[in-house]
């Protein structure tokens, strides 16, 4: 199979999964209360779509840098990238239960060590195809990479993740705390200055 196949395919996930995201904003019913007010107390919904949506934007661009790479494609590439978009197609479920249970007294911490941990299972199964590619299938790539930068990718991917196992972890703590850590991760990731960190486009993990 080539490239270009897989990309088309994993293309229409992503922008399926990006788009699924504004499922979970609703306009509030007339007669609810105040307009302002009622937008206001709907900000866990704004922020963990935004949060989301760059995510899997960065993750989007990551894919395409990684496997832009491959001259062709074989049958254990294909599965890691089928267990990559299995963990992005779940990403709108796991936002929408950041949204509703991050004011709630009851089940906040466990919503939020879900979504964070969503986040980390993606970035893990991103960094595992990686490895495929560059140090598991090196005769597939257009053009060869010295092991020691194949390495040095995985490690600064690798590093990426740290972010999000922080953030499942003190979720227990504060899933406000989850969300903000979250948020600063894909905001870093959708910074030029991360790319020029890593020296390679296709390093920066989200």
């Amino acid at each position: 199979m080539t490239p270009n196949r897989l990309e088309a395919f994993s293309d229409g996930v992503f922008a399926i999964a990006i788009t699924l995201l504004v499922l979970d904003l609703h306009v509030p019913p007339p007669g609810s209360g105040e307009l302002g007010h009622e937008l206001l107390a709907r900000w866990p919904s704004y922020a963990a779509y935004v949060i989301s949506f760059l995510t899997i934007g960065i993750i989007w661009i990551n894919h395409h840098a990684a496997f832009s790479r491959l001259r062709e494609v074989d049958h254990s590439i294909l599965i890691w990238n089928l267990l990559l978009l299995l963990t992005v197609g779940v990403l709108p479920f796991t936002t929408s239960l950041m949204a509703e249970y991050l004011k709630e007294s009851s089940g906040e911490g466990l919503a939020a060590a879900v979504y964070a941990g969503s986040f980390l299972l993606m970035g893990g199964v991103f960094v595992g195809a990686n490895r495929q590619i560059l140090l598991k299938r090196p005769q597939l790539l257009k053009q060869p990479i010295p092991p020691e930068i194949a390495r040095q990718i995985l490690r600064y991917a690798a590093l990426g993740q740290i972010p999000y196992v922080l953030a499942s972890a003190l979720a227990v703590v504060s899933p406000y705390v989850t969300l903000a850590i979250c948020a600063c991760t894909a905001i870093y990731y959708s910074l030029p200055v991360a790319s020029r960190g890593a020296g390679h486009s296709d390093a920066n993990i989200a």
